[in-house]
């Protein structure tokens, strides 16, 4: 029987920046350890300090990881040729499901005191979420612009209301600690949401 095959050291670095970001919805991001770490992987922590020398460079990785998927997202909503509004449902489900498959980042995100360990972590997100939030105004403004939207709609207003109902249901996930409120009500409010915003009628 042949022996399993070696994970790659690009396989483990991944391996251990999931297993933090797991433990982070579990425990707050503050007690995370790297002895915890290894103890979910079943390694020592000497094997997870070959991978990175320091805790802090774990999370530095984590924010890398996430912050590469919004960019992908919002690469991917950019090639979309369905119009405006189909680009920011795409958007924002696309969001939605980042955060229902890593239920750590907004506490990540928003944690007071992270320090020197998570503050890295939280300046790379929050350059990615800036892009985020102008790419929702972009398709807003087009979306104004092209009349399907409503014309006394400004911009900023209306991907703050966009972004606030995301922000309500990461509430709702923290405080039930269940991610399926993103599948149930997601993609049902948004179009709630965005029906508001359409022009109807004389708004046209």
């Amino acid at each position: 029987m042949s022996a399993p095959a070696r994970k790659t050291t690009g396989d483990r670095r991944y391996e251990i920046v999931q297993a933090a970001l797991d433990l982070a919805h579990e425990h707050g991001p503050g007690n995370v350890s790297t002895g915890m770490i290894a103890g979910r992987l079943g390694l020592t922590q000497p094997a997870i300090y070959k991978h990175f020398r320091r805790k802090e460079d774990i999370w530095a990785t984590a924010a890398q990881v996430l912050a590469e998927k919004v960019a992908e997202n919002l690469a991917f909503a950019r090639q979309a040729h369905s119009g405006p509004v189909n680009r920011l449902r795409c958007l924002v489900l696309a969001h939605l499901n980042l955060v229902e498959q890593t239920p750590a980042l907004p506490e990540l995100m928003t944690m007071r005191d992270g320090g020197r360990e998570h503050g890295g972590f939280q300046g790379t997100i929050l350059v990615a979420m800036s892009g985020f939030r102008q790419t929702l105004e972009r398709e807003v403004a087009l979306a104004i612009k092209t009349k399907v939207f409503r014309g006394d709609m400004n911009p900023a207003d209306a991907a703050q209301l966009v972004l606030g109902l995301i922000q309500s249901m990461v509430l709702r996930m923290l405080v039930s600690r269940n991610t399926g409120v993103f599948r149930a009500d997601g993609e049902r409010l948004l179009d709630l949401l965005l029906d508001g915003f359409m022009a109807k009628g004389d708004a046209q």
